[in-house]
């Protein structure tokens, strides 16, 4: 039966998508993974390829043309997990800064536990980031704590970007209507699949700054995630969150208006 798919959006990520790749096959779990790249020029695409050569069963790659941002890959793969019946959705970042061994916490909190989603969470226990300087420390924290103050998400780490999804979660949520692109697109799900009633789980981890590869953050992704949250709050008010099954696209169709 298709339960566990990882989803991994890449650009630039050549140097670490081997290893990540393999650290998850490898665990105890059979995860499937999905590979979403942005036509990386230096070669990732490719490096995926040849690795499915061997997991024909378990490693898939679908390829986008140009840098199309993290939500919309996100959302691509969520359609395509959808589409091919997948129980349990994870989401991580390929440059190791989400240890694969930490999906293990992800998936017993949803599938043991019975919770519809868990997050990776860096600052539920403390702080527990490392190879962050410390202004980058402080603005992440401070973020997810003005995060939680405008929305009134009681989660502690309102930007992770590792997670689980139980299906239903996402066979719920009018993914066209997800209006972030960059990192606020972490927080915009959160808050939507929060105020739709769903019982979420923050598991501790330890976040590790990339060792190899360049990091995608910027000042502007930043300024998306502060000043977009205002706005999300502000049209929240006049959304209903009655939770009810949403029509998800097929993998073809969403091919179709790609281009």
């Amino acid at each position: 039966m298709k339960e566990c798919i990882v989803i991994i959006p890449t650009y630039n990520e050549v140097e670490n998508i081997e290893k990540v790749i393999l650290k998850i096959l490898d665990l105890p779990v059979k995860f499937h993974v999905l590979i979403i790249d942005d036509e990386s020029p230096d070669g990732t695409a490719a490096k995926v390829k040849e690795l499915q050569s061997l997991y024909p069963d378990r490693l898939f790659l679908l390829e986008r043309k140009g840098k199309q941002g993290l939500g919309t890959a996100y959302i691509y793969g969520f359609r395509y997990a959808l589409d091919n019946g997948y129980q349990f959705i994870f989401e991580m970042d390929a440059d190791f800064s989400h240890k694969p061994k930490d999906l293990l916490k992800l998936y017993n909190a949803c599938v043991k536990e019975g919770y519809d989603v868990s997050i990776g969470s860096r600052y539920i226990k403390g702080v527990n980031v490392v190879n962050w300087p410390m202004s980058r420390v402080l603005m992440s924290y401070f973020a997810s704590r003005y995060v939680r103050f405008v929305t009134g998400m009681p989660i502690y780490d309102t930007t992770a970007g590792f997670k689980c999804y139980r299906r239903k979660v996402l066979d719920s949520i009018d993914l066209d209507k997800i209006q972030f692109v960059g990192y606020a697109f972490q927080i915009e799900m959160k808050f939507t699949v929060w105020k739709y009633g769903f019982l979420i789980k923050e598991v501790p981890i330890i976040f590790t700054d990339r060792t190899r590869g360049q990091s995608k953050m910027s000042k502007k992704i930043f300024n998306e995630a502060i000043f977009g949250v205002l706005k999300m709050k502000l049209s929240s008010f006049f959304k209903s969150y009655a939770l009810e099954t949403k029509f998800i696209p097929r993998v073809g169709q969403l091919e179709k208006s790609l281009g």
